[in-house]
């Protein structure tokens, strides 16, 4: 029988002993003891970094990654119209219209003979009789009913890819027309922005080589800023038997097309098509927008305007503006509003950036800018004489 002792061992008497006692021993750690109270620690931490996020604004005014993927749907669509389609460099008329309608537009593919630079003809394929092709515009919310009609006259079959359209193959499936036919489909314009369009029919890239595009623009349904002048510019690359310069009618020639190595970068199909008799033109202080494309198929644009900063740029022909843009990268297939201000008379001068595509190639624009000095923005030369460095 156990003892009350045995049962209760503190009542143990101990023992006197003449050094210091010895102290009473710790009770024994639990394995890993210290885990429950780091990890509440690093929870806490972690549950305030992203409390931060969330609350503290980014640079661009919203937290990263935090832009909603929004559920579109078609609406409801009043009466009908028939689109105004222009050449470039005009662009139609604003649309003032409040509500969605089915809108018609009448697109003509003729494949023609047309000149590229002074003595040198190209035989271009185009929509609506130009490269680039008409310039459409429809509201966001519009019912678009794309009638697509190729020329008896066209050698191939061509048919409209648009980067505004959410279906297959852009339309290109719905919209395939032998010469001598069309082919009718519609779609929603359901994304504001400004967006290409191009022939899609295999081989592609031969196509759109040949000038096979556009661009179409998809206000906002509720409008855009009233601008003075508004201008149609879009970007090619061409490849021709001869070299730059070479008289006559050229072929294309596609060895130079894989390998990427152009003889002509131009504006709007032809050298000089913004120069002389065809420079674009505004007046000093007023407002200026530029729509921008690149139908490429290769080379990438770095738009500038020598003279000119640009106010607004809404990259890849979005929503989203950035201010005060020196020179604007778009890509083939790609697009960008540009906006600004003239305050000084004179020559704008619209280039690619890669300057011998733009001194030696082509892609060289005028804008002539008339009226008064605004804003004091420039003097012009205050003194010239001689220098003489010294010793």
């Amino acid at each position: 029988m156990s003892t009350l002792l045995e049962k209760d061992p503190t009542l143990v008497r101990r023992p006197r002993r003449t050094e210091p006692p010895i102290p009473p021993a710790r009770p024994p750690r639990r394995p890993f003891g210290w885990l429950p109270v780091a990890v509440i620690a690093a929870v806490v931490l972690v549950l305030a970094v992203l409390a931060g996020r969330r609350t503290a604004p980014s640079a661009a005014g919203a937290a990263p990654f935090a832009s909603p993927i929004p559920v579109r749907a078609a609406e409801v669509v009043r009466g009908q119209e028939v689109a105004e389609l222009t050449a470039p460099p005009r662009v139609p008329r604003p649309i003032t219209r409040t509500w969605a309608t089915r809108v018609i537009v009448n697109l003509e593919v003729v494949e023609k003979t047309m000149r590229l630079a002074d003595g040198v003809d190209y035989t271009f394929w185009t929509f609506g009789g130009s490269v680039p092709g008409s310039f459409i515009r429809v509201r966001e919310g519009d019912q678009v009913e794309l009638r697509l009609k190729n020329h008896p006259s066209s050698t191939m079959p061509h048919n409209i890819d648009l980067h505004a359209v959410t279906g297959p193959g852009g339309g290109a499936e719905a919209s395939l027309a032998v010469p001598g036919h069309q082919s009718v489909f519609r779609f929603t314009a359901l994304n504001p922005g400004l967006y290409v369009y191009h022939c899609a029919f295999a081989p592609a890239s031969l196509h759109v080589a040949n000038g096979m595009y556009g661009l179409i623009l998809v206000q906002p349904r509720e409008g855009m800023p009233a601008v003075d002048r508004e201008y149609y510019v879009m970007q090619g690359d061409f490849y021709t038997r001869g070299a730059y310069g070479a008289p006559g009618l050229q072929p294309f020639d596609m060895a130079k097309a894989i390998a990427e190595q152009p003889d002509y970068v131009v504006f709007n199909g032809a050298v000089g098509s913004l120069t002389g008799d065809r420079a674009l033109h505004a007046t000093a202080g007023e407002t200026v927008r530029l729509y921008v494309g690149n139908g490429g198929p290769n080379l990438t644009s770095s738009f500038h305007v020598i003279g000119e900063v640009f106010d607004n740029v809404y990259t890849e022909g979005g929503m989203l503006a950035q201010h005060n843009v020196q020179t604007t990268s778009i890509p083939p297939g790609g697009s960008a509003i540009v906006e600004f201000r003239t305050e000084t008379p004179g020559k704008l001068v619209l280039v690619d950036h890669a300057l011998f595509r733009a001194f030696n190639k082509g892609t060289v624009g005028l804008m002539m800018v008339d009226g008064n000095q605004q804003g004091g923005a420039f003097e012009g030369q205050v003194s010239t004489g001689p220098y003489t460095p010294a010793r």
